[in-house]
């Protein structure tokens, strides 16, 4: 079977096309998700005061791949429509209770601007609004990835500038509008080269500035779209009164055909502002590693297996990606029983807080959940039982899941525990679903969302889809979805010992403990009573070189997160690297094979 080949060229223009001021009208929520679906735009920047933040909200929950950032504002500029800040802060508001309309001094809004007020401005009424913003945003739309400014709010002084660096490091959100960001993470701004009155004249302009785009470097372009529609018509300044006209422009540039035909045509990658600010860096493949993935490449397609991407990080940079057949370099994929390590990594983190221990028992943590007269092998069981898949079970309790009406935990303390906890290895992705719901009984959040500040966000991971139960708990143990770089990020964080860009992300001892061999294994489907039959194959398969709290250890001293169907996350410490692959393979011990036979020794 021969393997279409797709991938992103090395030296390709990189454009992030953002679109501002989402929640502050209907029509511009509407466009706004408009330009995203049926057009080039990659970022928006919501407005968290803004009138129709709660309908953007919405909107943003249902296009969870549209990256998100939070516009702070400490102005508001129409006649017509106006927002209030979500805190008390009297210094920067007009005698009406509302931001100011202008940035700079305006002769049609004399002594209306945030120039001519700054010197009563008060610091700490700035970082208490600008907090609550930040802080509402994230509680309501997951995938919000970094912080821009509305009107320049983010810049205008240095008191500012800085009291906007330090939220960003707190929040684990890029400042994408301070002074020196565009240094920072090595972007041009781009506007229109030429005439931009109507949307002819913006599409012509805007293709003269793609045209002039230099190959290697990145790029952000920014406007407004919305709608000429009767609710625009209404939206106005003096000084710029066409608003409705002029922005169901940006609307039809966004949507142009032509221009989405002359980006196609130069080559130009699309990214967002997370990919702009929290992609992994790029590096150079040795010659020994480019002919060792045209070695491996071939092998594969001799193989006939279908493999979707593969990416591989030496010494903390990306040196090899591809993606083929179905793979897709910006569409989540499947992962599977990755999601294992991902639950293991939310236990690691309660139990740093204090919220789990590894001694907790199950019967304790779901009393109204135990079957009448449970067994003493039952009530054994405990967080490091299920986190090692040791719980005394014979056979694996997943498949016999019931009905909505039925409890999936109800079922996996129903199923017989015929062994004493932690004597016997039984595969059991049901167990990881009961981890999952620890952490949701504990934390009272799901685990996605107790993720998404501690682990997700910090390591840039966003458009996270996780499924659910009937009962309302994230599956844990399968479900996931995620694109192939978030799994390089996880692998590079695993092999930082939970460090990543420089911070202390998860607990190094968890990391330490967690891919460890803390049991014996044997492959799914199997319990460690029929280990004998596999002797013979232990020092050629890497599912008998003993399993850690929801990892596998493989050979070559490396540990493994998979999922079925070929899903890879191998972190190799002895050679500083992890390779990472989507597939859809059913002999994954012959998928490992291939690059242990062909990408580790060029590592």
């Amino acid at each position: 079977m021969a393997l279409m080949l797709i991938g992103i060229p090395a030296k390709a223009q990189e454009l992030v096309i953002r679109i501002d001021d989402m929640g502050a009208l209907h029509s511009v929520n509407v466009a706004s998700i408009d330009t995203y679906r049926n057009g080039v735009a990659k970022s928006v920047e919501v407005l968290v005061v803004g009138p129709w933040f709660s309908e953007a909200v919405k909107m943003l929950q249902e296009n969870p791949g549209l990256d998100v950032g939070v516009h702070l504002a400490i102005t508001s500029e129409w006649e017509n429509v106006k927002w209030r800040p979500l805190t008390h802060c009297p210094t920067l508001v007009d005698e009406n209770g509302y931001f100011y309309p202008m940035m700079s001094p305006h002769e049609a809004y004399p002594g209306a601007s945030v120039a001519e007020n700054m010197h009563r401005f008060d610091i700490a009424e700035i970082e208490r609004e600008f907090r609550a913003q930040i802080e509402l945003a994230l509680k309501n739309i997951p995938q919000v990835s970094h912080i821009s400014g509305h009107m320049g709010s983010t810049a205008f002084s240095d008191e500012v500038c800085e009291l906007v660096q330090r939220l960003s490091k707190e929040y684990n959100l890029p400042s994408i509008d301070r002074r020196d960001a565009a240094e920072q993470y090595d972007f041009t701004y781009i506007g229109y080269e030429g005439a931009k009155a109507t949307a002819e004249e913006k599409v012509a302009s805007f293709i003269k500035a793609l045209e002039r785009l230099d190959k290697g470097k990145r790029y952000l372009f920014l406007d407004h779209p919305a709608y000429n529609d009767s609710e625009m018509q209404t939206v106005m300044h003096i000084g710029y009164e066409d608003v409705a006209v002029d922005r169901q422009g940006v609307t039809d540039l966004l949507k142009s055909e032509e221009v989405a035909k002359v980006i196609k045509e130069r080559g130009i990658t699309l990214i967002d502002i997370n990919q702009l600010t929290k992609s992994l860096p790029r590096g150079e493949a040795s010659p020994k590693m480019t002919k060792a993935t045209e070695r491996y490449l071939a092998a594969v397609s001799e193989a006939e297996q279908e493999l979707h991407s593969v990416m591989v990080v030496k010494d903390g940079k990306v040196i090899f990606e591809k993606w083929m057949s179905e793979g897709k370099a910006d569409e989540p994929h499947v992962l599977n029983s990755v999601s294992k390590t991902f639950t293991s990594m939310a236990v690691g983190f309660a139990i740093s807080e204090g919220k789990l221990s590894l001694s907790d028992k199950l019967v304790d943590i779901f009393p109204e959940h135990v079957p009448e007269n449970p067994s003493e092998y039952l009530k054994e069981i405990t967080v490091e039982h299920l986190l090692t898949m040791s719980c005394g079970h014979s056979t694996d309790p997943t498949f016999h899941r019931a009905n909505e009406q039925t409890s999936w935990i109800r079922l996996f303390m129903e199923h017989p525990v015929t062994h004493k906890p932690g004597t016997l290895f039984c595969y059991n992705s049901l167990g990881t679903y009961i981890l999952s719901a620890m952490v949701q009984r504990r934390t009272g959040e799901k685990l996605v969302d107790y993720l998404f500040p501690r682990l997700f966000r910090p390591l840039g991971i966003n458009n996270v889809v996780w499924a659910e139960s009937p009962e309302g708990v994230n599956t844990g143990g399968w479900g996931l979805f995620l694109k192939t770089e978030d799994l390089a990020k996880m692998g590079l964080m695993m092999l930082q010992k939970g460090v990543f860009d420089g911070k202390q992300v998860v607990p190094a001892e968890w990391i330490e403990a967690a891919s460890q061999k803390q049991v014996e294994c044997v492959p799914a489907g199997m319990n460690s009573d029929e280990a004998y039959k596999l002797r013979k194959q232990a020092k050629t398969s890497d599912w008998l070189q003993g399993y850690g709290y929801q990892m596998w250890r493989c050979r070559y001293n490396a540990f493994r997160a998979d999922g079925a169907w070929g899903q890879y996350i191998i972190v190799i410490p002895e050679k500083n690297a992890v390779v990472v692959t989507t597939a859809h393979i059913g002999d994954m011990q012959a998928e490992i094979n291939l690059i242990w036979k062909y990408l580790y020794p060029a590592l």
